[in-house]
């Protein structure tokens, strides 16, 4: 296949299926009843899988918290949290359905009773052949070690990380895997960055000489950048994989390896018998100013001077280093797989990625890359716990290990006592019960100490009412009582009549819900002035098993003020009544409040409607707000507990509800967030002003 269709090949398994995630183990778990552990992502924390066996490699599932002693840099740890994972494969597939949609795979994920297999297919690492070669001994391997509930993902270097999807199918990933996918060995350009390398250093001799100026210049900087752009799409797979769910993910990485480039002055010597130039100044049409853009200027060689002198100080140890760490506390193991099987040499006699002449490559430099190649392998699966597959094709006892190792864990944090660093600091595990061995990470990378400063006070009224706004939300949130006999949320706006209307959602709290509310009940809430007169009324019916009801109130002529909401409960378990009450502002603008939606493991994966406003990691939040007919979307963060915001996605939308109201939703995943007080921050613009709602919750382990 010519390098060119094997580009497009490449780019057609990236846009339909080159991300094919997996999640969901064949087999049986724990009760599903197990609390999913959640552990927290301070700086100072530290978070270990230990694995522990017998002598014979059985694995030990019944150890307890008191059995463990966690030593880092021979100092004794107390262990914060601790929590047994056990994950029964072998069993009968549960025919759960395939996900369907991105979203689907991301929330099947989150199912703590999954085992997830990721593989990540190296394209710009991988000879074409050996792409195909390794196909079928890797899908038997898969085959041999999986259940018919497992979920995969496929991922390459061209992989867009947000489209990742997941499927249960392992027919699906062996159809990928059967294709040829690798590019290594391509000798024609792969994108128009390499292709404007080749153009500006083309490796030929000029005028009387015999060498070119320069020779090889292109070839490396197009594997200088190669690396870049795996080494890029591997940190945004972790970053994604940490996202997502805190339990141990495996990733199967087919590779040759990387030579982890450091810097190399001599693609810093002048290339060409001209002298340099600087970039030519011309008008950019867009704006009319003068600008230095070589692509406005047509000025492709000097475009290429400023990418060569960049690649030539490209030094990957550190931000190799750097994504091995991240993957220890994103709790994501390496497999890595040389599909070359035993390697006698590194390289072809045609030189990968060649351009021009093709520099010559002695035995001790082809040894000298093969060793590093192997090397940052060998490194990659001992920094994380898991195993590098080389010099060899039988892949059956690496992947047994993989499953094993995902199967049946034990999950211990703890608050290092040790500095803010950035120094490597080591971990030992021991237990004291005679027979058990374990196996844990080695150490971890401390992160480097950050500066904290006193926040400075207002420095104008427009700060000291944004910092009044966020202190008044988080007030109201921990208004609620620690165990009320019913949860309530309102908003306030105005209904398709256009006159105003109280939402409220009520939530009984789970434990009344297995108690007193077994049977269900009745729920009538009145709204109530400030005079101490009814202003509206609504009623619902909950049915056995029924945890949050929606009232809707539509009072006439509903004028601005401060109402009590009371909502009069009685079970038909006890026919015991309770009363609760919450506080309701009316004001002349468009609306005010909003309700609470969640969605996950915990809610069979349903959106509902909530009135409790804590939620744990692996749920999805959603927020609605009312709003008017004209006002549009603008914007929506995630702020923590001080109002800075923080680089979490979140979706914001509008919703017509069948009552005729209307909404701004916004909607985040939680699964980045340790257990805190956190605020959406929700604005609008409607005839040219902007309205910003600023909602609290919280997130419990």
């Amino acid at each position: 296949m010519r390098s060119a269709e094997l580009y497009r090949h490449s780019r057609v398994i990236a846009a339909g299926l080159v991300c094919v995630a997996a999640a969901g183990l064949g087999g049986q778990s724990a009760p599903q009843d197990q609390p999913r552990p959640s552990f927290r992502t301070e700086a100072n924390y530290v978070r270990v899988d230990v694995y522990a066996t017998t002598r014979d490699d059985v694995p030990v599932t019944d150890l307890r918290r008191e059995e463990f002693q966690l030593l880092e840099d021979r100092a004794p740890q107390a262990i914060d949290q601790f929590s047994s994972v056990v994950i029964r494969a072998g069993g009968p597939s549960t025919a759960r359905p395939d996900p369907r949609t991105v979203e689907d795979g991301r929330q099947a994920v989150t199912d703590a009773r999954a085992r997830v297999f990721v593989l990540f297919l190296d394209s710009l690492h991988v000879d074409g052949a050996d792409s195909k070669t390794i196909a079928r001994p890797l899908a038997d391997a898969l085959r041999r070690v999986t259940g018919p509930d497992d979920l995969f993902a496929i991922v390459s270097p061209q992989t867009s990380i947000r489209n990742v999807t997941f499927t249960r199918q392992l027919s699906t990933v062996e159809n990928v895997l059967s294709r040829e996918w690798g590019l290594r060995d391509s000798t024609r350009p792969l994108d128009a960055t390499e292709q404007r390398y080749a153009d500006c250093y083309p490796g030929l001799p000029q005028g009387q000489d015999r060498v070119a100026r320069d020779l090889g210049i292109a070839q490396e900087m197009i594997l200088r950048r190669r690396e870049e752009q795996t080494f890029e799409s591997l940190e945004s797979l972790v970053t994604y994989l940490r996202d997502v769910r805190e339990e141990r993910k495996a990733v199967i990485t087919v590779s040759n390896g990387w030579r982890v480039f450091k810097s190399n002055q001599r693609i810093t010597r002048q290339p060409t018998v001209d002298a340099p130039t600087g970039p030519r100044v011309v008008v950019d049409p867009r704006t009319g100013t003068f600008s230095k853009d070589p692509a406005l200027a047509g000025d492709r060689s000097s475009a290429c001077d400023g990418d060569r002198l960049r690649l030539a100080q490209v030094d990957n140890t550190r931000r190799f280093r750097d994504l091995l760490d991240r993957a220890n506390r994103a709790n994501v193991s390496f497999y890595p797989v040389d599909p070359r099987g035993v390697v006698i040499f590194d390289d072809n006699i045609l030189p990968a990625a060649g351009v021009g002449q093709n520099p010559q490559i002695n035995p001790d430099e082809d040894r000298t890359r093969r060793g590093e190649r192997q090397t940052s392998m060998l490194t990659m699966a001992e920094a994380t716990d898991g195993i590098a597959v080389i010099e060899t094709k039988n892949f059956g006892p690496a992947l047994q290990r993989m499953t094993r190792d995902l199967s049946s864990y034990y999950l211990l944090g703890y608050y290092s006592t040790g500095k803010l660093d950035g120094r490597f600091h080591a971990i030992s595990v021991r237990v004291t019960r005679p027979g058990v061995q374990v196996r844990a990470r080695r150490g971890y990378l401390a992160a480097t100490p950050v500066g904290r400063e006193a926040p400075a006070a207002p420095t104008d009224a427009r700060e000291a009412a944004e910092t009044q706004a966020v202190s008044a939300a988080l007030a109201a949130l921990s208004a609620t009582p620690r165990e009320p006999s019913m949860y309530l949320q309102a908003a306030v706006g105005s209904s398709a009549s256009g006159a105003r209307a109280v939402w409220t959602v009520l939530e009984i709290p789970r434990a009344a819900l297995a108690g007193e509310w077994v049977k269900g009940g009745d729920v009538d809430v009145l709204l109530i002035d400030g005079s101490g007169n009814t202003a509206g009324a609504g009623r619902a019916s909950l049915a056995p098993g029924t945890a949050s009801a929606r009232v809707t109130i539509t009072p006439r002529g509903l004028a601005p003020g401060t109402y009590d909401l009371q909502v009069r409960s009685k079970s038909a378990a006890t026919s015991r009544a309770s009363t609760d009450s919450a506080r309701v502002t009316v004001t002349d603008a468009e609306g005010g409040g909003a309700l609470f939606f969640r969605r996950g493991p915990g809610t069979g994966n349903q959106e509902i409607a909530t009135a409790d406003a804590r939620f744990r990691r692996n749920e999805t939040l959603r927020i609605a707000t009312p709003a008017s007919a004209s006002t549009a979307p603008a914007a929506a963060r995630l702020l923590d507990r001080t109002g800075k915001a923080l680089a979490v996605p979140v979706a914001l939308s509008t919703l017509n509800e069948s009552d005729g109201s209307r909404w701004l939703a916004a909607q985040a995943s939680l699964a980045p967030l340790g257990p805190g007080d956190y605020l959406i921050e929700i604005a609008g613009t409607s005839g040219g002003s902007e309205r910003r709602t600023l909602v609290a919750f919280r997130v419990i382990p």
